[in-house]
């Protein structure tokens, strides 16, 4: 029988890794020759904007071999920049969003009752 079927995972390991300070001159060839030594892979996104330069979302078939590739390749060196391989939590990611918007409906709201309140230091 498959040892895989009885191996309990951590709850934050996923199928889909996000990966931070990559070479901005990077491909998606490069990235699936060295993110597929470690299994198949459904697909990359190499970020290509300003505020995603240097990022990567590699999604796999399999969660087993997230979990090795993520392992093995975080501070891996490719162009003499070590890549950080973290598994991507959509909770957090939108975290930054959330507070933005909530504290700009807060703003709204006291321009709206014409309040003011005391900044904090």
């Amino acid at each position: 029988m498959n040892k895989r079927n009885f191996i309990r995972l951590p709850p934050e390991v996923n199928r889909l890794l996000y990966v931070r300070n990559l070479p901005y001159k990077i491909t998606s060839d490069e990235m699936y020759d060295i993110f597929g030594k470690f299994g198949a892979i459904r697909q990359i996104r190499v970020g290509n904007t300003p505020e995603t330069r240097g990022t990567a979302f590699v999604v796999y078939e399999d969660i087993f071999d997230a979990k090795n590739a993520c392992d093995h390749l975080s501070g891996f060196n490719v162009c003499n920049r070590y890549l950080v391989v973290l598994y991507y939590q959509s909770n957090k990611a939108f975290k930054r969003v959330d507070m933005d918007k909530k504290q700009e409906e807060l703003n709204n709201i006291k321009a709206k009752y014409n309040l003011k309140t005391p900044e904090a230091p």
